[in-house]
């Protein structure tokens, strides 16, 4: 089995980005995997000590087989890193496994990664690994789903040439087709306005266009049934992330199986997923969210 690189997306916060890299060499693969760390640039002085810190750890650090650093030398902001950074290494190796500088991972995340992408390389109809769950009981290891998510992640070159970044004319073919519901897990989660948005400006997702681009092409994700992901950037330190505790798990520290009975989807687990958005994302849920956050403020 050949190892895929990883590829590290880093900016500001280098408290996240040093835990970050504390799990990722706790991973049992470590030293046999070659770490590309993309950091981008400061954009004014009132980031710009934290960037020098951040690429301060990251020169600082070793354990690996090879470890490639990419600094900007301006601020170019996550999604369009992640997509030149993808895009390079992924056309060099062939295949990627991808974090960003607030995720800890479990010390078998790198094989369940890697064991998935050499199983499943020549399965056109697996497009993306998922190494992060929601806090969801009846799972099953491993499973399949017409979904993908962005914390910790691995994907095939010929899967990731697939990849549109014109969000127009994504957000256009779901409407035509009408599969906004669908998308939005019977209107559970707004995916749909939330690629709406990235086509307004109000946001500037990658992921919700990697997401669109494999459930238009009817491409399955191969997803962890425990979470071997954790995010610790629901703190408010984020660009992209707010404060909030709905996503925290605890990390599975067994090895998993990735066993798959058929190529389709899990119709099972899609309904748990679904019943967690409705769950968490009601107007109650969140009405509840808000006052809990004001009174921890007071």
């Amino acid at each position: 089995m050949s190892l895929a690189p990883v590829l590290l997306f880093t900016y500001n916060r280098p408290s996240h980005t040093r835990q970050t890299l504390e799990a990722l060499m706790n991973n049992k693969l470590c030293s046999e995997t070659e770490l590309y760390i993309f950091s981008d640039g400061y954009k004014n002085n009132s980031d710009k000590n934290d960037v020098k810190e951040v690429r301060r750890i990251i020169h600082s650090i070793d354990g690996f087989k090879k470890i490639c650093i990419i600094e900007n030398g301006n601020n170019i902001g996550l999604a369009k890193n992640i997509i030149q950074g993808v895009t390079r290494i992924i056309n060099e190796h062939g295949k990627v496994i991808v974090l960003e500088d607030d995720l800890i991972t479990a010390p078998h995340f790198l094989t369940f990664m890697n064991e998935a992408l050499d199983r499943f390389e020549d399965e056109d109809r697996i497009g993306h690994i998922q190494g992060f769950i929601f806090p969801i009981e009846e799972l099953p290891e491993s499973f399949l789903i017409k979904w993908t998510g962005s914390w910790g992640w691995a994907t095939w070159k010929r899967a990731w040439k697939l990849f549109n970044p014109d969000g127009k004319e994504l957000l256009n073919e779901i409407k035509r087709r009408k599969l906004s519901k669908q998308f939005d897990f019977n209107g559970k989660y707004p995916f749909t306005r939330m690629l709406k948005r990235q086509v307004n400006g109000e946001n500037d997702s990658w992921a919700i266009r990697w997401n669109a681009t494999l459930f238009l092409n009817d491409i399955f994700s191969l997803n962890a049934g425990r979470s071997l992901v954790r995010n610790i950037g629901f703190d408010g330190s984020g660009i992209h992330s707010g404060s909030d505790d709905i996503y925290s798990t605890d990390l599975y520290k067994g090895k998993l199986n990735i066993n798959i009975p058929e190529i389709s989807e899990n119709k099972k687990a899609r309904r748990a997923i679904m019943k967690y958005y409705g769950q968490t994302n009601s107007f109650r849920a969140k009405l509840k969210r808000r006052i809990n956050r004001f009174l921890r403020s007071r």
